[in-house]
């Protein structure tokens, strides 16, 4: 790593590894833990989600608690059948090329991809191990990403943060290579290397003057992804929107909405955008990064976060939700991490198509 580089991530903390900055705030969850008397307490803060959505969840359970057409049209596909069969159960659903295929139960992105022909389904389908999804490929220009929490026995609950959110990308000048772009670009140095593998079939190819080339379909940061911070977007209808989406299952309490729109100004309206998940008690806090917060002032959001997260989740247990078992949530957790580092792995030597 050059000098320069080593010195930007010393003085961008939002560059650092999660344990770097989580570490200092560990007693703050340390005393959550004591005061529950379970290391599992916020498993009762979004009670009908697998473990709280802090890891591990499933999309479908999500999707089934959210209000129908407003998140795409998606179908679960198992991996031990028959590819012969696939094709046939995803044209019998409606679906056509290309479409989006992600693991049912995935993280950061992990093996999301675009999929425009039978050859790329086949390859996916043969490669992934775990049930995953075809959805609808959402191609709305603009993705946000807002924060919510609500107390059980409120109505209105709180937008705590709003970002926009983009994938890495690299546009064309008409004379250098994808790769040349790529080692040229300032926002995805820190992780060059795990999109060269995955996009290498493309390095070098050359893109016309202004060609916009996304080298990841996952906006999230642990990809190059970049965030810009809009807070000053929300607004009651908004916050009504959240409201409404949180209450059609009643159990939705804590945690962030990623969301494809139009524009913001449509999704205001309620019009032009798809839920693309709902992340539980798990879900990172990401506007302290979008907005350029102080370290001492991103802590301070989390800390607060985290206030409110032990807050709905002490309310539903003492309406007799329980936390999760000692035993039972150690072993979730362990197969959970088994499986995003499954993930992890072969979403670096998988490419994008």
């Amino acid at each position: 790593m050059k000098i320069r580089d080593i010195l930007y991530k010393i003085t961008h903390w939002e560059t650092w590894h999660y344990l770097v900055k989580y570490i200092p705030l560990a007693p703050a969850w340390l005393w959550y833990c004591i005061r529950s008397r379970n290391p599992w307490f916020f498993t009762a803060s979004n009670p009908t989600l697998t473990f709280g959505g802090f890891e591990g969840e499933g999309k479908k359970e999500m999707y089934e608690q959210l209000p129908s057409g407003t998140y795409p049209s998606t179908i679960y596909i198992n991996p031990s059948t028959a590819f012969e069969g696939i094709e046939k159960k995803i044209t019998d659903s409606g679906f056509s090329y290309p479409f989006i295929v992600k693991p049912d139960i995935g993280m950061m992105g992990f093996m999301v991809r675009k999929i425009s022909t039978s050859e790329q389904l086949k390859k996916y389908h043969e490669t992934i191990s775990i049930e995953y999804i075809v959805q609808t490929l959402v191609d709305y220009p603009v993705e946000v990403a807002l924060f919510y929490y609500r107390l059980p026995h409120q109505k209105k609950g709180t937008i705590s943060g709003m970002l926009k959110k983009e994938p890495a990308y690299v546009t064309g000048n008409g004379t250098a290579t994808i790769l040349q772009l790529m080692e040229c670009s300032r926002n995805i140095r820190f992780k060059l290397e795990e999109l060269k593998t995955r996009n290498a079939e493309q390095l070098h190819k050359i893109l016309p003057p202004g060609e916009r080339y996304n080298l990841s379909l996952a906006s999230n940061r642990s990809q190059g992804g970049l965030v810009e911070g809009t807070d000053h977007e929300i607004n009651e209808n908004l916050q009504n929107l959240l409201d409404n989406w949180s209450l059609f299952s009643g159990k939705f309490y804590y945690g962030r909405y990623d969301i494809k729109c139009a524009s913001v100004e449509s999704l205001k309206e309620g019009k032009d955008f798809y839920i693309l998940e709902f992340n539980g008690a798990g879900a990172g806090i990401q506007h302290v990064t979008a907005n350029n917060y102080s370290l001492f002032k991103a802590m301070a959001v989390i800390l607060d976060h985290w206030e409110m997260m032990y807050r709905i989740a002490s309310y539903n247990h003492k309406q007799g939700i329980k936390y999760w078992g000692w035993r039972e949530g150690g072993r979730f957790l362990k197969a959970a991490r088994k499986n995003l580092v499954m993930l992890k792995k072969m979403d670096a030597d998988f490419p994008t198509f």
